[in-house]
This record gives structure tokens, sequence and C-alpha cells, in this order.
């Protein structure tokens, strides 16, 4: 049973997505409890869940990306978030199940598709590697309900990420920082990215964000860090500084800079 009321499930070749309600939040399941994606009711292109928020870090190292490649639609939290309130930006949303699509049309407010927004029904590592310097931020959140896409944690796909990249692109990834395979993920985007990588924890739920830069965006000064992060939080409503801090508390640095 779900921790709140059922009010739509779907099945098609074997795959079953649900969504429930409780307290005021939606949420997106793919055959198990396991939240997927959720909306706050009243609020409903803000982001909800912390690992959505903390894939925004990027902000800290790129402020003005304009072509978003999307790997994983779930309920289009981020792809709602970036639509709204970066009206300068493109956005592609790859998904392979068509019923979660669905789903996020239909119980998500998904904007409508236009000259800014497409939502592609295909396999996410294929897409990606068709589309060679084609983003500007590369998210992947590929889970289904169980764990990672098999296709989405190899090294092939990873160096297709970084290929996917324009030359100052970054990859925000959603991984599970308690998987028994996460040093290994981990280890295989340092490769693609030749060690331009940084991980970023999550207030909730043991998720882990890996960024990785097709170029280095230097050591920055935490004092720099600190300063644009208020500024984003004036901008954007999230918590940039709690990011800084969990940047300081996994990645090397030195008193005054993070060391990418």
């Amino acid at each position: 049973m779900f921790f709140g009321r059922r009010i739509h499930k779907a099945v098609a070749a074997g795959d079953v997505v649900d969504v429930s309600e409780r307290d005021g939040v939606r949420s997106l399941h793919l055959g198990s409890q396991t939240v997927q994606s959720s909306m706050r009711i009243s609020a409903p292109n803000e982001l909800e869940l912390a690992y959505t928020r903390s894939m925004m870090g990027f902000l800290l190292f790129n402020p003005d990306p304009v072509r978003f490649l999307m790997v994983g639609l779930g309920g289009g939290s981020l792809a709602k978030f970036v639509y709204h309130r970066m009206p300068a930006t493109r956005i592609a949303a790859v998904e392979l199940n068509s019923q979660v699509a669905a789903a996020a049309r239909a119980y998500f407010q998904l904007p409508p598709e236009d000259e800014r927004f497409e939502v592609v029904i295909a396999e996410g590592g294929q897409y990606v590697a068709d589309h060679p310097d084609s983003a500007d931020v590369l998210m992947v959140d590929g889970f289904d309900g169980v764990s990672l896409a098999d296709t989405l944690v190899t090294q092939r796909y990873y160096d297709d990420c970084a290929a996917a990249l324009s030359e100052r692109g970054v990859l925000a990834v959603n991984l599970w920082g308690s998987d028994k395979n996460f040093d290994v993920y981990l280890q295989r985007i340092e490769t693609s990215f030749n060690g331009l990588t940084l991980c970023l924890p999550t207030e909730k739920h043991g998720n882990m964000v890996v960024f990785g830069f097709k170029r280095s965006p230097g050591n920055p000064r935490w004092d720099d860090l600190r300063q644009r992060a208020r500024e984003l939080e004036q901008a954007y409503g999230l918590e940039f500084l709690k990011f800084v801090e969990g940047l300081r508390s996994l990645n090397a640095h030195t008193e005054k800079r993070l060391l990418v």
C-alpha cells in the first residue's frame, strides 16, 4: 500500500505507473512504493524533493545555460522548474515510458510542448549517443521502480554524455549513495570527464548528485561561491548556501578554495 491515496494506475507492457496523493503532495511511482517524483499541489512548479533541488546546484558553476537535455522525465519537476524559472532556455526531456509522460501531463501540470519544450519517447542512452554537442546541461535521473537503468550507467554512456555537452557543459546525475555499485558509477563518470567531477549530498534518502564538467570550472574561492549562492537563492528560492557546504563536505578543497 502507498503512504497516501492512489489516484491513478496504468499498466503497459508489464510496466506499472501509479500516482498517489497525501497531505497536498502528489507523487509518481513506478511499480513500487518508491517515490520517483513529487509535486506540492499548491506550488506545482517548485521542486518538492531535495534531490531535484540539489541537481540545480550546477548553477553555481554555469549560471546561464540555454540548452537542456533531461534523461528521465518522471513527473516533470525539473523540466517545469527550468521552463518557468529560466525563460531563455530550451528543453528536451527524454522518457522511455509513454505512460510516465501521460501521467506527467495529466496529473503533474507538465507544460504543453512548444518551441522551448519537447518530450521525446525514446531510450535515453541511444538518444544521448545520437545527439553530440546538443546540451549545455545534461540531467540524468534514470531510475525505474527498483534501480538505475542498466543502459544509463555504462562507461560508453558516460562517454556519450561528455560528447553531448557543449564546451562549458555540465552533467548532473542523480545516484543512490547506498547503491553497492556507487563507487563503480562514480569512477566511470570521473573517467569520462577526466576527473572533473564533484559530489553533492542531498538532504534526504541517501541520494547523491554527481556533477561532471566538460571543462574545468577552476578552483573557485569559497567566498566567491557563497556570494554566488546568495544571489542564486534570491533568484530561484533554492538552498544554494547549503549546496556550497555540501560540496565542501565531500570534495577536495583547501581552506580558501574548492578544488576541481
